[in-house]
């Protein structure tokens, strides 16, 4: 039975989304966006395979509706849908890493034929843009689904199966629950990215070589950073009091963390430092997350001329795919000069195995 979606929000998820559910040809997608480029670039690349500029009739010729703008802006949206004539009843759903907020505003609904289902994929890209969007984004991530009183268990698995094209693994969560960890383990590290990207701007005043020792374990830790502003200070924004709570918390382990350094105390550091990475090093090996995953490999590799692309033809042959390629040139605690990051630790292994196999150097840093 063909299904029409409708997907507000033609950006890198709502893209993704797109590619990754237009596989199933039970369902036509629809886009509707402000940024008519992006709607041109969809439809010319095969992501949807028609757009609206008029909200309206976009929505009213869905089965679903799924709302990928930002929090505030879907917000804007599921009011204009309370006011729309629907001819049958539709679910509509969202993106949204704050529920609270979305919920709250699902709870105004009048309009006796839309039910909704927060949602959130949790994967994603510092790069936005339609332009951005890969089928694969949603592969082994979780898919947080956050129904409400009025929909039911039928409605939720259609909504899955609609879904189903992103390969995610769906969970149901409270609205309070859901936001409480994201902000924990997603919207948190952002904050702490961004400080030490400052404090980092600040000493390179005085510095003005700091920023070409900016590799390793600095660009990795605030990748992050490089995100929207716009879009980060919607969630900071919808999640503030939650925010606000860890903030609170981490300044008081900060103070602790600066007295071990004053006290110098070398039993107390270790142990400290043993916890954090008893912690880290047990937690579970997952394709995607909030945060999504990089699966690296350094190398050492000749600095002349071919090198590179030899390294790269031996994993192409074995029909591995390389996601992205770094040369170092400042290596703290990293042996090997080149990095190559893969799409599964699957990839990574049978990489590092191959170059090995092969007279390279090479090393995996957890």
């Amino acid at each position: 039975m063909k299904r029409t979606i409708t997907i507000a929000g033609l950006g890198t998820i709502g893209g993704s989304i797109a590619k990754a559910i237009g596989q199933d040809k039970r369902n036509y997608i629809i886009g509707y966006d402000l940024q008519v480029e992006e709607l041109d670039y969809a439809k010319e690349h095969g992501i949807i395979h028609e757009f609206y500029t008029d909200f309206e009739k976009a929505a009213q010729l869905a089965d679903v509706i799924i709302l990928a703008a930002p929090i505030s802006a879907n917000i804007e949206l599921m009011k204009e849908l309370d006011y729309i004539s629907f001819s049958k009843n539709v679910i509509v759903t969202d993106t949204a890493s704050v529920k609270n907020s979305i919920l709250e505003a699902a709870k105004e609904f009048t309009n006796e034929n839309i039910t909704f289902i927060g949602g959130h994929p949790m994967a994603g890209t510092h790069k936005k843009g339609v332009q951005a969007a890969r089928e694969r984004m949603f592969e082994n991530a979780i898919y947080v689904l956050t129904p409400t009183v009025n929909s039911s268990e039928e409605q939720l698995s259609f909504l899955k199966d609609v879904l189903k094209g992103t390969n995610s693994q769906f969970i149901v969560l409270a609205p309070d629950e859901h936001d409480e960890m994201t902000g924990v383990i997603s919207h948190f590290p952002h904050l702490i990215a961004s400080t030490l990207v400052h404090q980092a701007k600040h000493w390179g005043e005085k510095h003005s070589f700091l920023p070409n020792l900016a590799a390793g374990g600095f660009r990795d830790i605030t990748r992050i950073a490089s995100s929207s502003p716009e879009m980060w200070q919607d969630i900071f924004s919808h999640n503030r009091n939650k925010l606000s709570h860890l903030l609170d918390e981490w300044i008081e382990e900060m103070t602790h963390l600066k007295e071990l350094v004053e006290l110098n105390d070398k039993d107390e550091m270790i142990s400290y430092l043993t916890n954090a990475k008893m912690y880290r090093d047990g937690l579970p090996d997952r394709d995607k997350g909030a945060i999504p995953a990089f699966y690296d490999i350094y190398i050492d590799i000749k600095d002349q001329s071919g090198s590179l692309a030899i390294v790269v033809l031996l994993l192409a042959n074995n029909k591995i795919s390389i996601k992205n390629i770094e040369i170092l040139e400042i290596r703290e605690g990293i042996s090997g000069s080149l990095r190559l990051s893969f799409y599964s630790k699957d990839a990574q292994e049978k990489s590092m195995k191959i170059l090995n196999e092969h007279g390279y150097h090479t090393m995996i840093q957890d």
